[in-house]
């Protein structure tokens, strides 16, 4: 025998209506199906009772729309025949007295707990009515005759002996197919109508296989099983397999809806199986529930969530070593029908927190503070304290018991994210491990764990690019170009959610189409201002979320800051942030490492060349930096590669501008303050305090020059070429050439034009290469050197991106 539950969507429409008799009568063996009420009409008639109670009239629209959900679902899959009529006047009756019932409630504006259960239970008779006549040779029991309650603590609860002995007599000669409405029940005393409560189909159902000793439970729904986590919050949500009872039960209790809770007991009790299915797709494996699951190599199952929680703490010095708190605490809830679902108490017990339901805080604060009135007077406990507007994340799985480290992982990618972990419980199974985070934490605390615990199939880094020109556009070029191998190769996903230039910025959760992105930021975007892109991307809150800087802009730097203390790392190709003031420099390295995220901008220096992160390596291995030599300007180190009797200085500074070497003001770079702003950066890193203006600088263009309009300069420029050429000659008779350098000695720091010898690691680089030489106290005799490619949009996208994948392997 098999017991099989169709929830409310299984039976809210037509298509699923029919999926359900082709489910059911393709069933090779004797089946009892439980229904649910039509997928709404529940709360519909609880809504339509309170307006009635309330003296509006308008609950006769809520009593037609009822009325005509249910006759249209007759006419829609009956058909035409003796049957549909049979089934119409059936039908027509109970709606009768349901009308007569919510015209009483209206006309004396009372409505009392008996009468409400008896108007929910309309749903589920009128539901198997219909779900009786559609399914060919099935017959209709009547749940209130064989489930029944008895009243504690002011709730109807099971009283199991004889609903068992009630089952087992109303099918010892069971029909092929039987159908019983789910949810309802009766008071075993009076024989008034009562239920199960929310989700009590499910119990309905569970009662029924257990009493029966049924070889399967069944359990249709709107989903292909249990999931990882909730799809409509993690996309990456997945179908479980297999799950034990314990797993299962501990998922339904902290907010999982695949299951009523109270479902698992009476199966488990009998080791009954429970299938989860699909009505919708019943192709689909579905996820198998029993005593023994196979866990698999992953350390947790599922994460499930409660974001209807309150807090409510009790402290006081009068708690610690006495004895019998915990059960007057207990037993107070207990008796005013108050479900606490965690529990977290300090070892020196001067504090016991307890998470409830929000609608149930007030009554329990009121109850524990008369229950502790006297010590309250006294001052040995202060008054209840209640917190809301939180949530409830458990982790679960069996295999956590096998896993060190679960626990230490869980709370340092929470940390990691910015995600406070107000209280926490853990019982000595390892099977469950439950926290609070405040209500507006959780989307980000699920994505945060279902990635990093691998229940989602990738890691997900969530990136936000501010610049989308020459660099920023290569950025996005390659991040696009290795998307498909990263996810293929390493599990990880690049997730682009944002965009913006000067002008217009877009961000979406579900992530930028790359291909695309300059049209979608075009025709998506709102108006981009640093404002915005502060408001937004700490608005989205988003877990695993990487600013990535390719802009110049003072503007967006000034953002860094709130960014690292939301959590958010940041990447960045602005060398303005680490070359300001060293105060700030200092603050911004300071809050990364204290919020757990990365502050980066290797590219700052040389492009995509590994220079800070090999200073870093250096120092934290115990090295110290001594000196630094470099040429790390790649526009001026291009033009005095270019410069020759042919190529005066004027036109090589011209052709900088023009492939794209130099600044559009190339001024820029010859003032030698971007190799001040480079110097600064890698004497911070050496671990030297420096400031700009503390760097001595020897120019080779005239002050004058720098002064009036570019035109000026362009007109003036030339004045220079006559000198520079005569030098040139100099140079070359003596074996030298020109090489713009930036030196750290002593923590003092020097740029200016030098000379070197054909001997000199300066001497033969060509182009717009950048060199770098560091003496250390163990690179003292021979420095250790760096050098490559230091300019270009390509090779700084890269080192850009290197720093990325750098964050992707925290």
């Amino acid at each position: 025998m098999k017991v099989l539950k169709f929830g409310g969507t299984s039976v809210g429409s037509v298509n699923s209506m029919l999926s359900v008799k082709k489910i059911v009568e393709a069933v090779d063996d004797q089946v009892i199906v439980v229904v649910s009420a039509l997928g709404g009409i529940t709360d519909k008639l609880i809504a339509t009772s309170r307006l009635a109670a309330a003296g509006d009239s308008s609950y006769e629209k809520g009593m037609k729309e009822i009325v005509n959900r249910h006759i249209e679902m007759v006419y829609t899959v009956i058909p035409a025949g003796k049957e549909r009529e049979v089934l119409l006047d059936q039908v027509n009756g109970l709606l009768s007295e349901l009308k007569d019932i919510f015209q009483g409630i209206y006309l004396i504006h009372d409505l009392s707990p008996k009468t409400s259960a008896t108007i929910v239970s309309y749903g589920e008779r009128l539901s198997s009515s219909i779900v009786t006549v559609l399914i060919k040779d099935a017959v209709w029991f009547d749940s209130r005759t064989f489930i029944k309650t008895e009243k504690k603590h002011n709730r109807h609860i099971l009283d199991s002996e004889l609903t068992s002995h009630l089952v087992r007599e109303a099918f010892k000669d069971a029909p092929s197919i039987s159908i019983v409405p789910g949810f309802i029940s009766t008071d075993k005393q009076t024989g008034e109508v009562t239920n199960l409560g929310r989700g009590g189909s499910d119990y309905t159902a569970s009662i029924i296989a257990a009493s029966l000793d049924a070889d399967r439970l069944e359990i249709w729904t709107d989903v292909d099983g249990f999931m990882t986590a909730d799809p409509k919050v993690i996309s990456t949500a997945y179908p479980i397999t297999e799950l034990s009872y314990v797993e299962a039960m501990e998922l339904c209790n902290f907010g999982a809806k695949v299951v009523y809770p109270p479902t698992i007991y009476p199966v488990c009790h009998k080791n009954i199986p429970i299938l989860v299915k699909n009505t919708f797709n019943p192709d689909a494996p579905g996820t198998i529930i029993k005593q023994e699951a196979n866990h698999f190599s992953k350390p947790i199952k599922g994460i499930s969530s409660i974001n209807d929680t309150c807090l409510i703490t009790m402290t006081g010095l009068g708690m610690v070593g006495v004895i019998g708190v915990n059960h007057r605490i207990f037993k107070t809830l207990a008796e005013n029908g108050i479900s606490v679902f965690l529990v977290s108490q300090a070892s020196s017990e001067n504090s016991t927190s307890i998470g409830v339901r929000n609608e149930d805080a007030a009554l329990a604060c009121n109850v524990l503070n008369e229950e502790f009135a006297k010590e309250i007077e006294m001052g040995e406990i202060c008054p209840m304290m209640a917190e809301g507007g939180l949530a409830t994340v458990a982790i679960v799985g069996e295999n956590m018991k096998h896993t060190p480290g679960i626990a230490g992982k869980l709370f340092g990618t929470l940390g990691r994210n910015g995600i406070n972990v107000i209280a926490c419980a853990q019982g000595a199974s390892e099977t469950n491990i439950s926290f609070v985070v405040a209500g507006d934490s959780l989307r980000k605390t699920l994505n945060v764990i279902h990635d990093s615990f691998f229940l989602s199939e990738y890691q997900v880094l969530n990136l936000f690019i501010c610049g989308i020109g020459t660099v920023g556009g290569s950025l996005i070029e390659q991040i696009h170009s290795q998307q498909e191998k990263l996810k293929r190769e390493r599990g990880l996903k690049l997730h682009v959610v944002g965009i913006a230039n000067g002008h217009r910025a877009y961000f979406t959760r579900d992530g930028i189409d790359l291909c695309n992105y300059r049209q979608e930021l075009e025709e998506k975007g709102i108006p981009s201002s640093p404002q915005v892109l502060h408001d937004e991307i700490i608005g989205m809150n988003i877990f695993n979320s990487v600013f990535v800087d390719c802009t110049a802009s003072a503007d967006i730097a000034g953002l860094y800051k709130d960014f690292l203390k939301h959590n958010i790392s940041v990447v960045a190709a602005n060398k303005i942030a680490a070359s300001s003031e060293y105060d700030i420099y200092a603050e911004l390295k300071h809050i990364a490492r204290q919020r757990g995220v990365k502050f980066l901008f290797e590219t700052n220096v040389g492009a995509g060349l590994p220079i800070i992160n090999t200073i870093n390596d250096l120092i934290n291995s115990g090295d110290k930096i001594l000196k630094i030599e470099a040429v790390v300007s790649g526009t001026l180190n291009y033009i005095f590669n270019t410069i020759s009797e042919k190529v005066p200085l004027s036109e090589t500074i011209r052709r900088a501008k023009e492939e794209g070497y130099s600044e559009p003001d190339p001024r820029i770079d010859l003032s030698g303050k971007d190799v001040i702003r480079k110097l600064v950066i890698l004497a911070r890193e050496a671990g030297y305090r420096l400031e700009q203006e503390d760097v001595e600088k020897h120019l080779f263009i005239p002050d004058d020059l720098f002064n009036g309009s570019l035109d000026d300069f362009w007109k003036n420029v030339s004045s220079l070429d006559a000198d520079f050429e005569a030098q040139r000659k100099r140079l070359d008779a003596e074996g030298k050439r020109w090489r713009f350098v930036a030196r750290l000695e002593n923590g003092k720091g020097v740029v200016a034009l030098e000379e070197v010898d054909r001997h000199h690691p300066f001497y033969n680089l060509e182009g717009s290469n950048n060199i770098i030489l560091l003496t250390t106290e163990r690179y003292k005799e021979y420095p250790m050197l760096i050098q490559g490619y230091g300019a270009g949009a390509g090779v700084t996208a890269a080192g850009v991106f290197a720093d990325i994948m750098s964050i992707a392997n925290i």
